[in-house]
């Protein structure tokens, strides 16, 4: 791989982790506070959510398919998203987790997760 190949993915893999990173935090919050939605699920919105999670995952996968160094990251996160998508699609009546430790760590690793992506598509790499 060219020089100019290596500097364009790791662009794009910048690009890509300061969209997902604050999309995490964000997500991670805000689910944290609002928990209590989860209580009563509508099947019609869980699969809709499920193909909006569905397509993200593809178009991260698609276009970002990296299996080096820290934007592995990115697509195994892409994985993950699709993963997601295709349960709630396949699965759009099964109850949501609403409380208990589960979703305290799940919502911890997600902030975890977007607080790193974060660091490197704004802060790593910045010369003062």
């Amino acid at each position: 791989m060219g020089l100019n190949n290596k500097m364009k993915n790791e662009k794009n893999s910048k690009l890509f982790a300061g969209i997902i990173g604050p999309t995490l935090i964000i997500l991670s919050i805000t689910e944290y506070l609002n928990l209590d939605i989860w209580a009563t699920n509508i099947p019609a919105i869980t699969y809709l959510n499920g193909l909006f999670f569905l397509v993200a995952g593809l178009f991260i996968i698609k276009v970002h398919n990296i299996w080096k160094n820290w934007p592995t990251i990115i697509t195994i996160t892409g994985w993950l998203i699709l993963l997601l998508g295709l349960f709630r699609m396949i699965f759009p009546k099964a109850e949501q987790a609403n409380e208990g430790i589960l979703p305290n760590i799940f919502f911890l690793i997600m902030l975890a997760l977007g607080t790193f992506l974060c660091f490197k598509a704004y802060f790593e790499g910045r010369s003062s």
